[in-house]
């Protein structure tokens, strides 16, 4: 069977003005997981990323530097639009600038978005799922044998939740749980796609130091 491997992006820039940029932390995760898959010789033949800056750095940061091919469905869900709409045009600066509010916040945000309780955002959750489901099928309709996949927490738990036939809040749950730089895999044949690994981290093991969620 073939393999696509899906990375979540490394970290960003939290409470920054542009949060779709890498940090320092995050440039360094890239380069340890682009090593990590060198060592277990583990070479894509497919590269794909969604259209964030964040998600083409982690690549670039990876070493692998062919042009992936771009699919805006791995994108990550407008967080910011999302929180602004719940709280009726803008979010208190505590929910956007303090990690543990604004983490619990988002949690019960996705949860009414998932729901239908909140109107008026650029995207539905219907949308969302949709989107990320044509995403998969772009990447594994394919006659490549290791698909590698640069995409984002809601996104990866979204495709690990339908993959497991969960209920929708269970991709919420997962989001929470995806470090930055964490290696996902899912194995795929003739339409199949099954989850082979979860959210793993080998590249931390010596320097737990560089562990991430956001």
């Amino acid at each position: 069977m073939a393999e696509l491997v899906l990375i979540r992006h490394s970290q960003a820039s939290f409470g920054a003005s542009n949060y779709d940029q890498l940090s320092d932390l995050g440039h360094r995760q890239s380069e340890a997981v682009g090593d990590v898959l060198r060592a277990m010789q583990w070479t894509p033949d497919r590269l794909i990323t969604g259209s964030l800056t964040r998600q083409k750095q982690t690549l670039a940061g990876m070493g692998f530097i062919e042009n992936p091919e771009i699919h805006a469905g791995f994108d990550e869900y407008d967080f910011h639009d999302l929180l602004h709409t719940r709280f009726g045009g803008k979010a208190p600066d505590v929910v956007m600038g303090d990690r543990k509010t604004h983490f619990r916040t988002l949690r019960e945000t996705i949860l009414e978005w998932q729901r239908g309780d909140i109107h008026g955002t650029k995207e539905s959750w219907a949308d969302f799922a949709c989107r990320t489901s044509d995403a998969m099928r772009f990447a594994t309709e394919t006659d490549a044998r290791r698909v590698l996949v640069i995409s984002s927490g809601g996104v990866i738990g979204q495709l690990v939740a339908r993959s497991l036939h969960a209920p929708d809040p269970m991709m919420m749950e997962l989001n929470l749980q995806i470090k930055n730089s964490s290696i996902t895999r899912f194995v795929f044949s003739k339409g199949r796609v099954m989850l082979h690994g979860f959210n793993a981290t080998p590249h931390f093991d010596s320097n737990p130091d560089m562990l991430s969620y956001s």
